[in-house]
Protein backbone atom coordinates (compact mmCIF):
# COMPACT_ATOMS: atom_id res chain seq x y z
CA UNK A 1 0.00 0.00 0.00
CA UNK A 2 1.42 3.43 -1.01
CA UNK A 3 1.33 6.48 1.13
CA UNK A 4 -1.50 8.37 -0.56
CA UNK A 5 -3.49 5.22 0.22
CA UNK A 6 -2.60 5.10 3.89
CA UNK A 7 -4.38 8.73 3.88
CA UNK A 8 -7.22 7.24 2.46
CA UNK A 9 -7.42 3.90 4.67
CA UNK A 10 -5.89 5.31 7.77
CA UNK A 11 -6.53 8.86 7.77
CA UNK A 12 -6.03 10.96 10.75
CA UNK A 13 -8.32 13.49 12.38
CA UNK A 14 -6.06 16.28 10.16
CA UNK A 15 -6.37 14.55 7.38
CA UNK A 16 -9.87 14.38 7.74
CA UNK A 17 -10.34 17.77 8.35
CA UNK A 18 -7.61 18.86 5.25
CA UNK A 19 -9.84 16.31 2.77
CA UNK A 20 -13.22 17.59 4.32
CA UNK A 21 -12.29 21.17 3.84
CA UNK A 22 -10.72 20.76 0.33
CA UNK A 23 -13.87 18.64 -1.05
CA UNK A 24 -16.48 20.65 0.51
CA UNK A 25 -20.37 19.90 0.09
CA UNK A 26 -19.72 17.79 -2.89
CA UNK A 27 -17.66 15.47 -1.08
CA UNK A 28 -15.20 14.41 -3.65
CA UNK A 29 -12.63 12.67 -2.45
CA UNK A 30 -10.84 11.81 -5.46
CA UNK A 31 -7.92 14.49 -5.15
CA UNK A 32 -7.22 17.78 -3.01
CA UNK A 33 -7.71 20.85 -5.26
CA UNK A 34 -4.71 21.84 -7.50
CA UNK A 35 -3.18 24.69 -7.46
CA UNK A 36 -4.69 27.09 -10.72
CA UNK A 37 -2.71 27.65 -14.15
CA UNK A 38 -2.37 31.48 -12.19
CA UNK A 39 -1.21 30.62 -9.10
CA UNK A 40 1.70 28.10 -10.44
CA UNK A 41 2.53 30.34 -13.36
CA UNK A 42 5.97 30.83 -11.29
CA UNK A 43 6.22 27.04 -11.22
CA UNK A 44 6.28 26.30 -14.43
CA UNK A 45 8.22 28.67 -15.78
CA UNK A 46 11.09 26.77 -14.21
CA UNK A 47 10.36 24.34 -16.59
CA UNK A 48 11.00 21.42 -14.17
CA UNK A 49 9.55 18.33 -14.99
CA UNK A 50 6.08 17.80 -13.26
CA UNK A 51 6.68 15.45 -10.29
CA UNK A 52 4.64 12.29 -10.16
CA UNK A 53 5.57 10.59 -6.98
CA UNK A 54 7.55 12.12 -3.75
CA UNK A 55 10.92 13.76 -4.09
CA UNK A 56 12.97 11.90 -1.17
CA UNK A 57 16.15 13.19 0.11
CA UNK A 58 18.14 12.15 3.13
CA UNK A 59 16.96 14.42 6.15
CA UNK A 60 18.98 16.21 8.57
CA UNK A 61 18.82 16.54 12.45
CA UNK A 62 17.09 12.84 13.74
CA UNK A 63 18.26 10.09 15.94
CA UNK A 64 17.73 6.76 15.54
CA UNK A 65 15.64 4.75 17.98
CA UNK A 66 15.61 1.32 18.63
CA UNK A 67 12.87 -0.96 16.29
CA UNK A 68 13.87 1.02 13.82
CA UNK A 69 12.21 4.16 14.70
CA UNK A 70 13.27 7.61 14.55
CA UNK A 71 13.14 10.59 16.66
CA UNK A 72 13.21 13.86 14.52
CA UNK A 73 15.02 16.84 16.33
CA UNK A 74 14.21 19.59 13.80
CA UNK A 75 11.37 21.53 15.57
CA UNK A 76 10.49 21.63 19.05
CA UNK A 77 7.81 18.44 18.19
CA UNK A 78 10.47 16.06 18.06
CA UNK A 79 8.58 13.47 16.57
CA UNK A 80 8.73 9.90 17.56
CA UNK A 81 8.23 8.01 13.59
CA UNK A 82 7.53 4.40 13.11
CA UNK A 83 9.18 2.92 10.19
CA UNK A 84 6.82 3.98 7.13
CA UNK A 85 5.06 6.45 9.45
CA UNK A 86 5.70 10.03 9.00
CA UNK A 87 6.00 12.79 11.25
CA UNK A 88 3.68 15.71 12.27
CA UNK A 89 4.35 17.88 9.25
CA UNK A 90 3.33 14.96 6.65
CA UNK A 91 6.25 15.74 4.73
CA UNK A 92 9.31 13.38 6.34
CA UNK A 93 9.12 9.96 6.48
CA UNK A 94 11.20 7.00 8.31
CA UNK A 95 11.74 4.78 5.52
CA UNK A 96 13.47 1.57 7.31
CA UNK A 97 15.26 3.56 10.08
CA UNK A 98 16.31 6.21 7.83
CA UNK A 99 14.72 9.80 7.86
CA UNK A 100 13.95 10.96 4.56
CA UNK A 101 12.16 14.73 3.33
CA UNK A 102 9.70 13.98 0.67
CA UNK A 103 9.78 17.47 -0.94
CA UNK A 104 13.40 18.17 -1.46
CA UNK A 105 12.96 20.51 -4.79
CA UNK A 106 9.24 19.66 -5.16
CA UNK A 107 8.49 23.38 -5.69
CA UNK A 108 4.21 23.87 -5.48
CA UNK A 109 4.41 27.81 -5.59
CA UNK A 110 6.73 30.02 -6.97
CA UNK A 111 6.35 34.09 -7.44
CA UNK A 112 8.54 36.85 -7.93
CA UNK A 113 7.61 39.71 -5.46
CA UNK A 114 8.36 42.45 -3.56
CA UNK A 115 10.47 42.11 -0.48
CA UNK A 116 7.49 44.08 1.44
CA UNK A 117 5.06 41.95 0.60
CA UNK A 118 6.88 39.13 3.51
CA UNK A 119 6.48 41.66 4.58
CA UNK A 120 10.66 42.78 5.12
CA UNK A 121 10.25 46.45 5.58
CA UNK A 122 13.83 47.47 6.47
CA UNK A 123 15.95 44.53 4.13
CA UNK A 124 16.68 46.24 0.56
CA UNK A 125 13.33 47.95 0.44
CA UNK A 126 12.22 48.27 -3.08
CA UNK A 127 13.77 45.10 -4.18
CA UNK A 128 12.17 41.82 -5.44
CA UNK A 129 12.53 38.14 -3.86
CA UNK A 130 12.07 35.02 -5.73
CA UNK A 131 9.24 33.27 -3.56
CA UNK A 132 8.92 29.62 -3.63
CA UNK A 133 7.33 27.11 -1.32
CA UNK A 134 6.66 22.83 -0.76
CA UNK A 135 3.95 21.37 0.69
CA UNK A 136 3.40 20.94 4.36
CA UNK A 137 3.75 22.86 7.66
CA UNK A 138 4.55 21.80 11.38
CA UNK A 139 1.51 23.78 12.98
CA UNK A 140 -1.66 24.28 12.07
CA UNK A 141 -3.03 27.64 12.30
CA UNK A 142 -6.53 28.09 12.25
CA UNK A 143 -6.22 31.01 10.48
CA UNK A 144 -3.78 29.94 7.50
CA UNK A 145 -4.26 31.79 4.60
CA UNK A 146 -1.84 29.07 2.72
CA UNK A 147 -3.77 26.58 3.70
CA UNK A 148 -4.50 24.48 0.23
CA UNK A 149 -0.18 23.82 0.43
CA UNK A 150 0.30 24.29 4.32
CA UNK A 151 -2.30 21.86 5.74
CA UNK A 152 -1.73 19.46 2.65
CA UNK A 153 0.27 15.92 2.09
CA UNK A 154 2.74 16.40 -1.11
CA UNK A 155 0.87 13.84 -2.94
CA UNK A 156 -2.28 16.02 -2.64
CA UNK A 157 -0.68 19.11 -4.35
CA UNK A 158 0.70 19.36 -7.70
CA UNK A 159 3.96 20.31 -7.76
CA UNK A 160 7.81 20.42 -10.28
CA UNK A 161 10.52 19.46 -9.59
CA UNK A 162 13.47 21.90 -9.42
CA UNK A 163 17.26 21.89 -8.34
CA UNK A 164 19.10 24.49 -6.09
CA UNK A 165 21.23 25.23 -8.67
CA UNK A 166 18.22 25.59 -11.43
CA UNK A 167 16.75 27.78 -8.55
CA UNK A 168 19.63 30.14 -7.93
CA UNK A 169 20.23 29.92 -11.99
CA UNK A 170 16.25 31.35 -12.86
CA UNK A 171 16.31 33.92 -9.74
CA UNK A 172 19.58 35.45 -11.61
CA UNK A 173 18.03 35.36 -14.64
CA UNK A 174 15.40 37.34 -13.52
CA UNK A 175 18.11 40.19 -11.78
CA UNK A 176 15.91 39.11 -8.56
CA UNK A 177 18.47 39.99 -5.17
CA UNK A 178 16.93 37.50 -2.91
CA UNK A 179 15.79 34.33 -2.75
CA UNK A 180 12.60 33.67 -0.36
CA UNK A 181 11.36 30.42 1.54
CA UNK A 182 7.91 31.67 2.46
CA UNK A 183 3.67 30.58 1.86
CA UNK A 184 3.88 27.21 3.56
CA UNK A 185 6.51 26.93 6.56
CA UNK A 186 9.88 26.25 5.04
CA UNK A 187 11.65 24.69 8.77
CA UNK A 188 9.89 21.16 6.88
CA UNK A 189 11.66 21.97 3.80
CA UNK A 190 14.82 22.47 5.67
CA UNK A 191 16.97 20.66 3.71
CA UNK A 192 16.47 22.10 0.19
CA UNK A 193 16.21 25.84 1.95
CA UNK A 194 19.97 25.38 3.52
CA UNK A 195 21.16 24.26 -0.10
CA UNK A 196 19.50 26.72 -1.92
CA UNK A 197 20.42 29.10 0.34
CA UNK A 198 24.14 28.02 0.21
CA UNK A 199 24.03 27.74 -3.43
CA UNK A 200 22.31 31.06 -3.80
CA UNK A 201 25.19 32.76 -1.35
CA UNK A 202 27.79 31.49 -4.13
CA UNK A 203 26.53 33.09 -6.95
CA UNK A 204 25.87 36.35 -5.03
CA UNK A 205 21.97 35.60 -4.18
CA UNK A 206 20.86 36.63 -0.44
CA UNK A 207 18.06 34.20 1.37
CA UNK A 208 15.57 35.24 3.44
CA UNK A 209 13.27 32.26 5.63
CA UNK A 210 9.19 33.42 6.12
CA UNK A 211 9.05 31.03 8.94
CA UNK A 212 6.70 30.45 12.17
CA UNK A 213 10.26 30.13 14.32
CA UNK A 214 9.24 26.49 15.45
CA UNK A 215 12.49 25.22 15.21
CA UNK A 216 15.27 23.89 17.12
CA UNK A 217 18.44 25.81 18.00
CA UNK A 218 21.03 23.58 16.39
CA UNK A 219 19.26 23.67 12.67
CA UNK A 220 18.63 27.18 12.75
CA UNK A 221 22.15 28.18 13.52
CA UNK A 222 23.42 25.95 10.65
CA UNK A 223 21.02 27.56 8.08
CA UNK A 224 22.02 31.42 9.28
CA UNK A 225 25.54 31.06 7.68
CA UNK A 226 23.74 30.70 4.60
CA UNK A 227 20.74 32.67 4.90
CA UNK A 228 20.89 37.25 5.03
CA UNK A 229 17.36 37.97 6.61
CA UNK A 230 14.08 36.27 8.86
CA UNK A 231 10.90 36.89 9.11
CA UNK A 232 9.21 35.18 12.01
CA UNK A 233 5.38 34.93 12.20
CA UNK A 234 4.61 36.02 16.48
CA UNK A 235 0.94 34.45 16.37
CA UNK A 236 0.49 36.25 19.63
CA UNK A 237 1.95 36.19 23.28
CA UNK A 238 0.15 33.19 25.17
CA UNK A 239 0.70 29.76 25.33
CA UNK A 240 -3.39 28.65 25.02
CA UNK A 241 -3.41 30.91 21.75
CA UNK A 242 -0.76 29.11 20.36
CA UNK A 243 -2.01 25.50 22.01
CA UNK A 244 -6.04 26.42 21.10
CA UNK A 245 -5.33 28.37 17.85
CA UNK A 246 -2.06 26.81 16.40
CA UNK A 247 -1.80 23.75 17.97
CA UNK A 248 1.90 24.99 18.84
CA UNK A 249 3.51 26.78 21.77
CA UNK A 250 5.08 29.89 22.52
CA UNK A 251 8.10 28.95 24.27
CA UNK A 252 9.81 26.98 21.69
CA UNK A 253 9.52 30.43 19.55
CA UNK A 254 10.23 32.72 22.06
CA UNK A 255 13.69 30.77 22.10
CA UNK A 256 13.86 31.12 18.11
CA UNK A 257 14.07 34.86 19.18
CA UNK A 258 16.26 35.03 21.39
CA UNK A 259 18.41 32.82 19.38
CA UNK A 260 18.14 35.20 16.28
CA UNK A 261 19.49 37.98 18.21
CA UNK A 262 22.17 36.00 19.76
CA UNK A 263 23.58 35.02 15.82
CA UNK A 264 23.09 38.54 14.68
CA UNK A 265 20.98 38.18 11.54
CA UNK A 266 18.69 40.54 10.66
CA UNK A 267 15.31 39.48 11.68
CA UNK A 268 11.62 41.54 11.88
CA UNK A 269 7.91 39.79 13.50
CA UNK A 270 4.43 40.01 11.87
CA UNK A 271 1.73 39.53 14.02
CA UNK A 272 -1.71 39.11 12.49
CA UNK A 273 -4.05 41.02 14.94
CA UNK A 274 -7.16 38.82 15.32
CA UNK A 275 -10.11 40.18 17.59
CA UNK A 276 -11.26 38.63 20.90
CA UNK A 277 -7.93 36.27 20.45
CA UNK A 278 -4.69 38.01 20.82
CA UNK A 279 -5.32 41.90 20.91
CA UNK A 280 -5.98 42.56 24.04
CA UNK A 281 -3.96 45.93 25.27
CA UNK A 282 -2.48 44.32 28.09
CA UNK A 283 -1.29 41.19 25.87
CA UNK A 284 0.15 43.21 23.13
CA UNK A 285 1.88 45.30 26.00
CA UNK A 286 3.37 42.50 27.57
CA UNK A 287 4.89 41.53 24.27
CA UNK A 288 6.20 44.60 22.97
CA UNK A 289 7.86 44.80 26.82
CA UNK A 290 9.61 41.39 26.08
CA UNK A 291 10.39 42.49 22.84
CA UNK A 292 12.59 45.62 23.91
CA UNK A 293 14.10 43.71 27.14
CA UNK A 294 15.04 40.53 25.02
CA UNK A 295 15.79 41.19 21.62
CA UNK A 296 16.09 45.03 21.61
CA UNK A 297 13.77 48.05 20.69
CA UNK A 298 15.59 47.98 16.74
CA UNK A 299 13.50 44.78 15.81
CA UNK A 300 10.61 46.33 13.37
CA UNK A 301 7.13 44.91 15.05
CA UNK A 302 4.45 44.40 12.23
CA UNK A 303 0.88 44.49 13.36
CA UNK A 304 -1.19 42.86 10.20
CA UNK A 305 -5.28 42.92 9.68
CA UNK A 306 -7.13 39.56 9.97
CA UNK A 307 -9.61 38.56 7.39
CA UNK A 308 -11.46 35.45 7.64
CA UNK A 309 -10.33 32.42 6.61
CA UNK A 310 -9.71 28.70 6.50
CA UNK A 311 -11.12 27.30 9.86
CA UNK A 312 -11.72 31.10 11.19
CA UNK A 313 -14.28 32.56 9.12
CA UNK A 314 -16.78 33.21 12.11
CA UNK A 315 -14.37 36.51 13.35
CA UNK A 316 -14.68 39.87 11.41
CA UNK A 317 -11.63 41.66 9.92
CA UNK A 318 -9.65 43.47 12.52
CA UNK A 319 -10.85 46.69 12.46
CA UNK A 320 -8.55 49.73 11.76
CA UNK A 321 -8.40 51.16 15.40
CA UNK A 322 -7.43 48.28 16.87
CA UNK A 323 -4.04 48.16 14.46
CA UNK A 324 -3.40 51.97 15.50
CA UNK A 325 -4.00 50.80 19.45
CA UNK A 326 -1.53 47.65 19.53
CA UNK A 327 1.07 50.04 17.43
CA UNK A 328 0.45 52.95 20.14
CA UNK A 329 1.18 50.65 22.51
CA UNK A 330 4.16 49.15 21.26
CA UNK A 331 6.12 52.68 20.51
CA UNK A 332 5.05 53.68 24.21
CA UNK A 333 6.87 50.52 25.08
CA UNK A 334 9.95 51.32 23.38
CA UNK A 335 9.87 49.42 20.21
CA UNK A 336 11.41 51.88 17.65
CA UNK A 337 9.42 50.76 14.27
CA UNK A 338 6.02 49.85 14.35
CA UNK A 339 4.18 48.78 11.39
CA UNK A 340 0.39 48.60 10.38
CA UNK A 341 0.01 46.36 7.74
CA UNK A 342 -2.39 45.04 5.58
CA UNK A 343 -4.22 48.42 5.40
CA UNK A 344 -3.35 50.25 2.04
CA UNK A 345 -2.31 53.92 2.09
CA UNK A 346 -1.88 53.80 6.39
CA UNK A 347 0.72 56.24 7.87
CA UNK A 348 1.90 52.80 9.57
CA UNK A 349 2.94 51.48 6.15
CA UNK A 350 5.86 54.18 6.32
CA UNK A 351 9.44 54.66 8.52
CA UNK A 352 10.65 56.95 10.12
CA UNK A 353 13.86 57.46 11.97
CA UNK A 354 13.59 56.38 15.66
CA UNK A 355 15.73 60.14 16.57
CA UNK A 356 13.74 62.45 14.79
CA UNK A 357 10.59 61.23 13.75
CA UNK A 358 11.42 62.07 10.02
CA UNK A 359 9.82 60.15 6.74
CA UNK A 360 12.23 57.79 5.94
CA UNK A 361 10.36 55.37 3.71
CA UNK A 362 7.05 55.81 1.73
CA UNK A 363 5.20 52.69 1.45
CA UNK A 364 1.91 52.37 -1.04
CA UNK A 365 0.83 48.60 -0.47
CA UNK A 366 3.96 46.64 -1.13
CA UNK A 367 5.28 49.50 -3.51
CA UNK A 368 8.27 52.06 -2.25
CA UNK A 369 7.19 55.32 -3.67
CA UNK A 370 10.17 56.98 -1.88
CA UNK A 371 13.11 56.13 0.15
CA UNK A 372 15.38 58.82 1.63
CA UNK A 373 17.49 56.59 3.62
CA UNK A 374 21.13 57.34 2.60
CA UNK A 375 24.47 54.75 3.35
CA UNK A 376 21.70 53.45 6.25
CA UNK A 377 21.39 56.88 8.00
CA UNK A 378 18.55 59.65 8.76
CA UNK A 379 19.65 62.21 5.92
CA UNK A 380 18.05 64.85 8.99
CA UNK A 381 19.50 63.58 12.23
CA UNK A 382 22.44 61.25 11.12
CA UNK A 383 20.67 58.44 13.14
CA UNK A 384 22.18 55.09 12.15
CA UNK A 385 18.60 53.14 10.78
CA UNK A 386 18.98 49.75 12.01
CA UNK A 387 18.32 46.93 8.33
CA UNK A 388 19.82 45.53 5.35
CA UNK A 389 19.98 48.25 2.94
CA UNK A 390 22.32 46.79 0.37
CA UNK A 391 22.97 43.57 -1.51
CA UNK A 392 26.38 43.95 -0.03
CA UNK A 393 25.81 43.98 3.15
CA UNK A 394 23.27 41.44 3.11
CA UNK A 395 25.94 39.00 1.59
CA UNK A 396 28.51 40.60 4.30
CA UNK A 397 26.46 39.12 7.17
CA UNK A 398 27.89 35.87 8.97
CA UNK A 399 26.86 35.23 12.10
CA UNK A 400 28.12 34.75 15.74
CA UNK A 401 27.98 30.87 16.64
CA UNK A 402 28.82 29.50 20.32
CA UNK A 403 31.74 27.15 19.79
CA UNK A 404 29.55 24.15 21.68
CA UNK A 405 27.71 24.32 17.88
CA UNK A 406 30.77 23.89 15.96
CA UNK A 407 31.04 20.10 16.06
CA UNK A 408 27.24 18.86 16.96
CA UNK A 409 26.15 15.81 14.79
CA UNK A 410 23.47 15.81 11.89
CA UNK A 411 22.03 12.87 13.42
CA UNK A 412 22.93 9.01 15.33
CA UNK A 413 22.95 7.35 11.74
CA UNK A 414 24.97 7.57 8.89
CA UNK A 415 25.73 10.69 7.18
CA UNK A 416 23.43 11.60 4.08
CA UNK A 417 24.72 9.87 1.13
CA UNK A 418 25.11 13.60 -1.18
CA UNK A 419 28.28 14.73 1.37
CA UNK A 420 29.39 14.56 4.88
CA UNK A 421 26.87 16.69 6.12
CA UNK A 422 26.82 17.95 9.86
CA UNK A 423 25.73 21.24 11.78
CA UNK A 424 29.30 21.61 12.01
CA UNK A 425 30.15 21.98 8.30
CA UNK A 426 28.05 21.49 5.30
CA UNK A 427 29.44 20.96 2.12
CA UNK A 428 29.09 22.56 -0.49
CA UNK A 429 0.22 26.75 -6.18
CA UNK A 430 -2.11 26.96 -4.63
CA UNK A 431 -2.76 30.72 -3.74
CA UNK A 432 -0.16 32.10 -1.88
CA UNK A 433 -0.17 35.54 -0.40
CA UNK A 434 2.73 36.48 1.62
Amino acid sequence: MDNLENVFCHPTRRDVLRWGLACGAAGALGRAPAATAQDTAGVTELAGPKLKGLARHEALFWDRLPDNRVKCRLCPRECEVADVERGYCGVRENQGGRYQTLVYGALCSANVDPIEKKPLFHYQPGTNAFSIATAGCNIECKFCQNWQISQFRPEQVESVLVTPEQLVAACRSRGVPTLAYTYSEPVVFYEYMHDAAEAGRRQGIGSVMISNGYIQEKPLRQLCRHLTGVKIDFKGFSETFYAEQCHGELKPVMATLETLRDIGIWFELVILVIPTLNDSPDEIRQMARWVVKHLGPDVPMHFTRFHPTYRMTNLPATPVATLDQCRTIAMNEGVHYVYAGNVPLHPGENTYCHGCREELIRRVGFRVASNRIRDGKCPKCGARIPGVWSQEQALAFRPQEPPATQSAPTHSGSASPQANRSPGGVSGSARAVS
